[in-house]
């Protein structure tokens, strides 16, 4: 079964690394493809320059503050392209300011999560994560695979 390919824009090495070990702690069919910034991410969405090969993203984790082309931007830049309006986007972010919560949801965020400080309830966050968007959920990207296919995950 093909692992669900999780595009993650974060421009702390810190917090993918973190990312990486909760990935891995709860053991879940992931493929996390970090990028460090928004341009980079569009780059790999739209499979430009080092991303022409890149396998296609299942979903997106996405931090609002990084340099460059900021996570706002890149959810409108996203929810703005008929190519990509359907990739389910994940607000990942330090922040929890109610602006930031109402202007990803205006835009199509998916969902909004706030990064805990606490690594045992970042554990748990990212194990709440994974059981809804690896273990649960019919991607929009595997809709067209065969039922019979396990990586469709759709009833």
């Amino acid at each position: 079964m093909r692992p669900v390919t999780i595009l993650l824009a974060e421009d702390s090495p810190e917090d993918v690394e973190l990312l990486q070990e909760a990935f891995e702690h709860h053991q879940f069919s992931a493929d996390l493809r970090p990028v460090r910034d928004g341009v980079e991410a569009m780059a790999y969405l739209r499979g430009e320059g080092p991303y022409a090969d890149a396998p296609r993203a299942d979903l997106l984790l996405l931090d609002l503050n990084m340099p460059r082309m900021d996570g706002r931007q890149v959810l409108a830049a996203v929810k703005n392209d008929p190519q990509l309006q359907t990739l389910p986007i994940v607000v990942l972010t330090t922040s929890s300011a109610p602006d930031d919560i109402v202007h990803s949801y205006s835009h199509r965020a998916n969902a909004f999560l706030t990064k805990p400080v606490d690594f045992d309830e970042f554990l748990d966050l990212i194990g709440s994560l994974g059981d809804f968007w690896i273990d649960t959920v019919c991607l929009p990207s595997r809709a067209d695979l065969p039922p019979s296919d396990p990586s469709r995950r759709c009833p």
